[in-house]
């Protein structure tokens, strides 16, 4: 009995195999065809590793010709259902593979993908969503670009009239100079060394800016404290304050440790001031406090500017934004807010604003030292 058995099973595999290894070599050769043709070779290969198992255990049983028509008849019959099964899933699958092809041939032809209303199989749906995700972070890529270049636009445009003023201004003193008709050399001279000064600021703060987004600022960070940070920012914006009239208030500034590069973040601290000094009216009052929240540092600059319009929120730290009304110096090139960002960024830090009464508030949140 056990003998039989295992005749029986040893027949069954030869012919089951045989069908299965022809059935590889078909699919190999259909590999580039339809998935509805491959779905079909699998049911047939099914049904032909089935009907010869049986013929095989049915011809060593030496059944008779009855039993072995009967056997046939029925392994015939489910290779014609199962056929037809194969080939409806199979159309099913390549209109689900079409409509998703169509959907992710828009994607490239106008950067939008609205997927298929039903996807036949699990995989498709969630390539459909992958897809969906895909064309969702390129819409917003294509977003962040369209802002960057109206920003560049800005920029150049804004740039090239801060240095086209000074340049006529120190063009016509230098002819004035050399043709002899100026009373007193040493005012002209101290004019062409302010402007030159100036243009020379801004030449800087576009190199900085050009490492800063090119990826190649360099740090060379230290551990060091707030507390001193802040009180050397304090100290060079002194005199500025001084001759606008505006109060600079350091309450609140804790002796925090942080591992920053010293340079870039004092400049960080003067961009800020300088531009809060600037929004300030005379008798007015720039507040500076630092903090511990969490694995934080806060460092906070408040003004008295009278806010910033809410729609203008998302745009201060853009390259070359300066406002409605920052069209002449001093508000500058725009510049000093978006090296403050790229800044606090290459420190794994964030910087934000907000409105306050009576002015806005800018915060430089970095991470704590251990």
């Amino acid at each position: 009995m056990v003998r039989d058995t295992l005749l029986i099973a040893l027949y069954a595999a030869v012919g089951a195999a045989g069908a299965g290894l022809l059935g590889m070599g078909l699919l190999r050769l259909l590999r580039n065809r339809s998935v509805a043709l491959s779905l079909t070779v699998v049911a047939a290969v099914t049904v032909a590793a089935m009907l010869a198992g049986t013929l095989l255990v049915s011809w060593a049983m030496l059944l008779s010709d009855h039993d072995l028509w009967v056997v046939t008849m029925v392994c015939l019959m489910a290779a014609v259902v199962s056929l037809a099964v194969a080939l409806a899933l199979g159309r099913q699958v390549v209109r689900g593979s079409r409509a998703l092809t169509e959907a992710t041939r828009s994607l490239g032809d106008n950067g939008r993908f609205t997927p298929p209303a039903a996807a036949p199989t699990a995989e498709l749906a969630a390539l459909s969503r992958e897809l969906a995700a895909t064309g969702a972070k390129l819409a917003a890529s294509r977003e962040r670009e369209r802002a960057l270049e109206g920003s560049r636009r800005e920029l150049v445009a804004w740039i090239s009239h801060d240095l086209r003023t000074p340049l006529a201004g120190l063009q016509a003193m230098a002819e004035a100079l050399e043709d002899g008709m100026v009373d007193d050399p040493r005012v002209y001279h101290a004019r062409i060394r302010t402007e030159v000064e100036r243009m020379s600021g801004m030449v800087g703060d576009l190199f900085e800016l050009s490492r800063i987004q090119a990826g190649v600022l360099a740090l060379n960070t230290t551990r060091m404290s707030v507390y001193d940070l802040v009180g050397d920012a304090l100290a060079g914006a002194a005199a500025l304050a001084r001759e606008r009239g505006v109060s600079i208030v350091g309450d609140g500034v804790e002796p925090v440790p942080v591992e920053v590069d010293g340079r870039e973040m004092s400049r960080v601290l003067a961009n800020l001031l300088v531009n809060a000094i600037h929004r300030t009216p005379s008798d007015g009052t720039v507040a500076v406090s630092a903090r511990r929240e969490a694995d934080s540092v806060v460092v906070s600059v408040t003004d008295g500017c009278g806010g910033i319009p809410p729609e203008d929120l998302p745009r201060v730290f853009d390259t070359g934004w300066r406002g409605t009304d920052a069209r002449t110096p001093p508000a500058g090139a725009g510049l000093g807010l978006a090296i403050v960002r790229g800044i606090v960024e290459a420190h794994q830090g964030r910087a934000a604003v907000s409105n306050v009464p009576g002015g806005c508030r800018f915060e430089v949140r970095l991470p704590a030292a251990v």
